[in-house]
């Protein structure tokens, strides 16, 4: 049995024999101001000609943020939740929208973050809400298209194709640091087995073929060996059935 690097190539082959086709999608999350780090972010979609959506996280928003992202063509700013706060109980996973929050006032501040990126970018926010640590309360999705918002993004394979009525789900589906200990790059060969399983369900048509695939990654957190495991996974995926994808939704 393969592993690694030379199952997904084996798995890319057999989706290059079944003559299928892979959107892919990036996106990457708590940007609040320009870094070097962003510097990185940016040279590496220009290299690669693959738009990283940027995660900006709007009560922290710096004003030099805009002109970085204006100064771009791979940067796609959309709106990650309000403040990154939690909100959860003590017990509970961290969530800045939980379901024990009034949805009136987890609406007001999925609102205000639509308003101050608006602000901010103009017209080159794209429609997207990106909930922090990927987590929202079911309550809250039938009110996000009326605010202006036309695609969720969290993470794993969606159940279906809209979260509700005017609002697309685009998840994510790859995350390469290891969030619960070193905060580095994960186990290499559990992230490609993880992503292999994932692309083998899609082929045979147990998850959905069309949803784009995402690699969810944190450029201020980044140290060299995940910014080049990016670099090679992705270089892999584009050079194989691989397509970049982009979200594009005019704000309303």
């Amino acid at each position: 049995m393969t592993h690694g690097w030379n199952a997904l190539d084996a798995e890319l082959e057999h989706w290059a024999a079944q003559d299928l086709r892979l959107p892919l999608w990036w996106r990457d999350d708590d940007a609040i101001a320009p870094s070097d780090a962003l510097v990185r972010l940016e040279a590496l979609a220009t290299q690669l000609d693959l738009p990283v959506h940027l995660a900006v996280i709007p009560e922290g928003a710096v004003g030099d943020l805009v002109s970085s992202v204006q100064q771009s063509s791979h940067l796609v700013p959309v709106v990650h939740g309000w403040a990154h706060q939690n909100h959860a109980g003590a017990d509970k996973k961290k969530c800045e929208f939980p379901s024990t929050r009034p949805v009136d006032q987890a609406l007001a501040d999925a609102e205000d973050g639509m308003e101050r990126l608006k602000q901010l970018f103009g017209t080159s926010l794209q429609p997207m809400f990106v909930p922090p640590w990927n987590r929202i309360s079911p309550a809250m999705l039938p009110w996000l298209a009326g605010l202006g918002f036309a695609a969720l993004s969290t993470y794993g394979p969606r159940k279906r194709v809209q979260a509700a009525p005017g609002l697309m789900q685009i998840n994510t589906h790859v995350d390469p640091i290891n969030w619960k200990g070193s905060r580095g790059l994960a186990a290499e060969d559990e992230i490609l087995a993880r992503l292999v399983a994932h692309l083998e369900a899609r082929r045979a048509g147990t998850q959905d073929r069309a949803e784009p695939l995402g690699l969810l990654t944190h450029h201020l957190v980044h140290d060299d060996q995940v910014w080049e495991f990016c670099e090679t996974l992705l270089t892999r995926l584009l050079a194989g059935p691989a397509h970049p994808w982009r979200f594009n939704e005019r704000i309303s």
